[in-house]
């Protein structure tokens, strides 16, 4: 079985050089604004090599060629403290294009390191190298970075570990030891063919050969009885599992046999102790939980399943498991398996988020915004369009399927959106993002015949410092579905969820006390999701439905957050080595 310590994966890569003619005027324009806001920190500068290169690896009997990140699969993880600067040299030696986006950091005037392809970089390209340099403020718990260009986080990813500043405790007991715990999706084809035949189809995609647990698809599978993720355990102790997500088109259940999970952070912020038999975890998020090793001496399994809310939407219906092995416990007996949600409990995932609450502390403050200036109002969904050239289609009815934002399907240009932006060039994007839908309807009833997508590449801009009030509406064009949303470059406060069509009524029962802050919320089948964040953080964020599925059909838009007033609230120029398209 392949073992690891609870200590975690792999330590980072640190190389002894500091590359100053590479990226000198960026760092000290960033460092001279940090030390003008009067921020005080003991923090380091840590340095990463990231090569992406070709490896082989074999998975349920078939060895395939993968990518990855200096040749290991998860990739290295990355542990920093709460205050310190890292810079991430990539260099690509594959023959596709590479984006590395740091999931959930706030990258505050920072936005040429947020990482996503044609949104605030090009890509890095094949024999290319770019530097990522960012400082972590202001955030501790765990985040994670992966690929951001096509399907190309199938196999790079890894987690990114921000501890809190030296001196300074948890909010909670102390872990006696401390683990990753990634969950990810497996196909023994190439994902790039998967992607590239049901963009031609118009169809949906073929699912997952399996899902993973740190890299290995665990013993229930076929041909898999060696490959399992092990931690091990002593009686008695604490663990932190650190659970993220990775995995590109399912949210997931997960659950340890026997043992109740008390969540403790969620997206590098603290929550209220919450205790549960099972949690649900959407791709891109990432949720901390303690584990006491309070059972018999034995072997049980920590087990992740599909949670899938739309009807008639094909999936992968196995199991990933790893094992959690008490010391004196024998390898020989078969590991206890965990009871998880049936695979469409939304009741199960709706009260889970429902009874996450954030814990305000001098270093995660809940401060949810009460005077509102900008409303907004996103339908997100699913839709069909008719095929090209009069010719059949995978999708439902003969037509392709498809996704909007608002009724706009988003088109990525062939120039990154920030560099358009900060150089004012004409003929990239346009600035007329609609703030509500376009055509009213009731959104989670019998939908309007022939309404089909706009498609574009239009932005929404906000002036800088403005609290918006972002509600996300699920559609029913094609089926009601849940919707992972990711943010980039900020924090959402997740004041509000119910079913049905969202009513300004509604906002009479948002929690604007300790509503749970994520990056990344989820929006329920036939549903809605209330949010709000300040725009304090100048640049181009991108917003995007983190079912890489329904993002490659154009379930994505992006915010442009102007520039304010002074150094302190205006993005830096871009650095020397910003990739060229």
């Amino acid at each position: 079985m392949a073992a690891c310590s609870m200590k975690g994966l792999t330590q980072p890569h640190y190389t002894s050089t500091l590359r100053k003619a590479e990226y000198l005027l960026f760092s000290a324009i960033l460092l001279a604004l940090v030390a003008a806001t009067g921020a005080t920190h003991a923090g380091i500068t840590r340095h990463f090599d990231f090569n992406i290169t070709y490896h082989n690896e074999t998975r349920l009997c078939h060895m395939k060629k993968i990518v990855s990140v200096n040749g290991m699969f998860p990739g290295p993880t990355i542990h920093v403290n709460e205050g310190d600067r890292v810079v991430v040299k990539v260099t690509n030696f594959v023959l596709y294009n590479m984006s590395i986006h740091w999931h959930g950091i706030r990258q505050l005037r920072s936005a040429w390191a947020d990482g996503p392809a044609y949104v605030t970089q090009c890509p890095i390209q094949t024999g290319q190298s770019y530097t990522y340099n960012f400082t972590v403020l202001s955030q501790s718990g765990t985040l994670w970075w992966h690929a951001h260009i096509l399907w190309m986080r199938a196999t790079v990813y890894g987690a990114f570990i921000i501890h809190p500043k030296r001196g300074v405790p948890y909010p909670f007991i102390q872990p006696d030891e401390e683990v990753p715990i990634i969950i990810g999706e497996w196909w023994k084809s190439n994902v790039e063919h998967v992607l590239l035949e049901y963009i031609s189809s118009g169809g949906s995609p073929n699912v997952s050969d399996a899902y993973t647990i740190n890299g290995q698809p665990g013993t229930l599978y076929n041909c898999s009885a060696s490959d399992a993720f092990v931690a091990n355990a002593f009686p008695g102790k604490t663990y932190l599992l650190r659970i993220i997500n990775a995995g590109l088109n399912t949210e997931m259940f997960f659950a340890l046999a026997n043992h109740t999970l008390t969540v403790v952070e969620i997206d590098a912020s603290y929550t209220k102790p919450l205790a549960a038999s099972a949690i649900l975890i959407s791709p891109g998020q990432t949720t901390n939980v303690l584990v006491t090793a309070n059972q018999p001496v034995g072997q049980y399994y920590m087990a992740a399943g599909p949670y899938v809310s739309g009807q008639g939407v094909p999936f992968d219906q196995s199991i990933t498991t790893a094992i959690f092995s008490y010391t004196g416990s024998s390898n020989s007996s078969s590991p206890t398996v965990p009871t998880l949600p049936k695979f469409n409990d939304t009741k199960f995932a709706t009260n889970f988020s429902q009874n996450l609450r954030s814990l305000s502390t001098a270093q995660n403050p809940v401060n949810v915004p009460s005077q509102i200036d900008h409303q907004l109002f996103f339908t997100v969904g699913l839709s069909i369009k008719s095929c090209h050239h009069n010719k059949t289609c995978k999708g439902p009815n003969g037509g392709r399927r498809s996704a909007s934002v608002n009724n706009v399907s988003f088109v990525l240009p062939k120039t990154a959106l920030l560099q358009a932006h900060f150089f004012n060039l004409s003929g990239i994007y346009t600035a007329d993002f609609p703030s509500n839908p376009p055509i009213k309807f009731n959104y989670t009833g019998k939908a309007p015949k022939n309404l089909q997508p706009s498609v574009g590449t239009r932005l929404k801009s906000i002036p800088f410092g403005s609290n918006v009030q972002l509600i996300l509406q699920d559609t029913n064009l094609v089926g009601a579905e849940s919707h992972p949303i990711h943010l980039h470059g900020f924090n959402l406060y997740w004041v509000g969820q119910g079913l049905g069509n969202y009513h300004p009524a509604n906002s009479s029962t948002f929690n604007l006390v300790d509503p749970p802050i994520r990056n990344t919320v989820i929006v329920p089948p036939g549903g809605w999701a209330a949010t709000r964040f300040t725009a304090d953080n100048p640049g181009v964020w991108f917003l995007h439905c983190h079912l890489e599925v329904h993002n490659t059909w154009g379930l994505e838009m992006a915010f442009i957050v102007e520039n304010g007033k002074g150094p302190l609230q205006t993005l830096p120029p871009p650095p020397a080595d910003l990739p060229k398209c």
